[in-house]
């Protein structure tokens, strides 16, 4: 899943994609480098943003989703919270949507999931990106983390939500200090053992300046890392801002897996 923020403040990439040309160009740079899903959004969730109301957000979203469904030939996933916003880019044509809320901020988006029966990213956050870095108190975060996932996989099931269309995040950074998300990242197979598809999204974060004493601009080699870690484990989606790295890197892995298997690498 490549990231395309149409935001002028996130953390990595806020303003580099603000723009229509420049969003679609470097969405086709992603699907080249082997982008499976375009992860658009429109609000940053950086740790103390304060967020947009939902016009400003569709004002950005809306003509890059035009674009988009027109030039990609991936799906186009929503990075939203808000159950209108979402409604108003599915209408466009947007095939899934991603609530770093876990359904909790917009009680309405469990509905329009519904209603669409669209894929939904389910992902762990306490509080709003405001001030969720308040709110890290856990005992036993894996533990924690996963029984929260799972209630609010219940409340989207019981609201007639199939399970088949649920993947579930456990919010990398979101509600975590950074060594509360590298305990997470560790034990990663105790929540892709709940049978749910799980999302990881490491890109470039803090967990891995903290831990390594580097910015955003020098984390692709650790996010890498982390990613090849990921699928050891199990993780069946990796969001990421470097498509193309990334892919590389993974098929590589698949390269040794297949041979270790009996299989054949093809060596061109």
């Amino acid at each position: 899943m490549g990231i395309l923020n149409v935001t002028p403040d996130s953390f990595y990439d806020g303003g580099k994609y603000y723009g229509v040309d420049d969003a679609t160009a470097q969405a086709a740079r992603m699907v080249e480098g082997g982008a499976d899903i375009i992860d658009v959004g429109g609000e940053s969730s950086r740790p103390g943003s304060e967020g947009i109301d939902e016009e400003e957000e569709v004002r950005r979203l809306a003509p890059v989703v035009q674009a988009l469904i027109k030039e990609v030939e991936v799906p186009i996933s929503i990075d939203t919270r808000k159950a209108g916003v979402a409604e108003r880019m599915l209408d466009l044509g947007a095939h899934m949507i991603n609530d770093v809320s876990g359904l909790s901020y917009d009680e309405g988006m469990t509905d329009v999931v519904k209603a669409y029966d669209v894929p939904v990213v389910i992902m762990h956050m306490r509080g709003t990106p405001l001030d969720m870095q308040e709110h890290t108190d856990y005992s036993d975060v894996v533990a924690e983390v996963r029984q929260e996932l799972m209630n609010r996989v219940a409340v989207a099931e019981a609201a007639g939500i199939s399970r088949a269309r649920v993947l579930v995040d456990p919010g990398i950074g979101f509600s975590k200090t950074a060594e509360q998300s590298v305990e997470i990242i560790a034990r990663l197979d105790e929540l892709t053992a709940t049978g749910y598809p799980v999302l990881l999204g490491p890109s470039r974060k803090s967990f891995i300046g903290k831990i390594l004493g580097l910015g955003p601009e020098e984390r692709l080699e650790p996010t890498i890392a982390t990613c090849i870690w990921g699928v050891l484990k199990g993780v069946k989606v990796l969001r990421v801002h470097d498509v193309g790295p990334v892919v590389r890197a993974l098929n590589m892995l698949r390269g040794f897996s297949a041979r270790s298997k009996g299989g054949e690498v093809k060596v061109s």
